[in-house]
């Protein structure tokens, strides 16, 4: 692949490491979608379970154990990895691929939006409903039509940022070990991050821990939606003014920057297992989600993780430049 490490070349996950391996993994991400069986996420969220069923105590200091325990675990793992390829660029590039492409999901998030929207354009409401749940934790049953396709494109916002853009960030920072602790903490927040009764004190360290880890993607993901997105100001405007108000530090910006983006109208009541939660509007001036807006939420998403890989690629690659002129590499 042109620009990649010369065989022979001493790296340590380079800046051209990631660069190659991600692109890699984001194109076999793009042809091939998640594995069927024998997803390394899905392993890792059998074996977190196995932990809280050993760990579990209503007790925030027993899920800092939790959390610890997992996500520094795979962390362990990648670092180890990293080291047993780190005298081969060929080898390294490799792995950075594979592991990228484990723990992107941009296709996967794209595919489970289009089931959801191509039923909607159907008219078969129930289909629709049944599938929602491969998308979100959002209770489908009481949604109409509308309802619907703007929990498919709040999702489709949400997760462009948490299966995509956020990962490429922390790997553009820290390589492998970075694509793969982003995507434990992640997992673990989607796990017992929650505020259930169970979870409430239980997994508040990896809730906490999510939202720092997810900052510097979901600001990125605000960003390029306004950028890509064809209505910048509006995008920004809609960041600015609303992003606070969502009870998500990271979901706020993203999700109001796509509303803007779009020109819809996000956010309001909705339903998680059974709790009701009235949440701020977001782009007031925009009109309600229609159906259609579905594949346009999807396009979006699409631009955006594209463009995220540029930027983190490219900021690697400038940042190393720098150093190397500056003789501290």
């Amino acid at each position: 692949m042109p620009g990649c490490p010369p065989p022979g070349t001493q790296v340590a996950y380079g800046a051209r490491v990631f660069a190659c391996g991600a692109t890699a993994g984001m194109l076999a991400d793009a042809a091939l979608g998640d594995p069927r069986r024998g997803h390394p996420v899905a392993a890792f969220g059998r074996a977190a379970a196995a932990v809280e069923r050993a760990l579990w105590r209503d007790d925030r200091a027993r899920g800092a154990l939790h959390t610890l325990v997992c996500a520094g675990g795979a962390l362990g793992v990648a670092v180890l990895a990293g080291r047993a390829v780190r005298r081969s660029p060929a080898a390294a590039t490799a792995l950075t691929a594979a592991a990228t492409w484990a723990v992107v999901g941009g296709t996967t998030l794209g595919r489970e939006a289009r089931a959801v929207g191509a039923a909607l354009a159907a008219g078969e409401l129930t289909a629709a409903r049944a599938r929602l749940p491969h998308l979100c934790g959002r209770d489908p049953e009481a949604l109409d039509a509308g309802q619907l396709a703007r929990a498919v494109v709040e999702s489709v916002a949400e997760n462009t940022s948490d299966a995509v853009v956020g990962a490429l960030v922390w790997g553009a920072v820290a390589g492998v070990p970075g694509l793969v602790a982003f995507r434990a903490v992640n997992t673990l927040d989607a796990m017992v991050g929650h505020r259930s009764p169970r979870y409430l004190r239980y997994g508040w360290a990896s809730a906490r821990l999510d939202d720092a880890a997810g900052a510097p993607g979901a600001r990125l993901t605000a960003l390029l939606a306004a950028a890509l997105g064809g209505a910048p100001r509006s995008a920004l405007r809609a960041w600015r003014t609303d992003a606070g108000r969502h009870p998500s530090p990271n979901a706020g910006p993203v999700e109001a920057a796509f509303a803007g983006a779009l020109g819809v109208r996000l956010g309001g009541t909705l339903a998680y297992g059974g709790r009701v939660e009235h949440r701020p509007v977001l782009n007031a001036a925009g009109r309600a989600v229609r159906v259609e807006d579905v594949p346009r939420a999807i396009r979006l998403s699409r631009r955006v993780s594209w463009g995220a890989l540029v930027v983190c690629a490219g900021g690697r690659l400038l940042v190393e430049r720098a150093a190397r002129k500056a003789g501290t590499v």
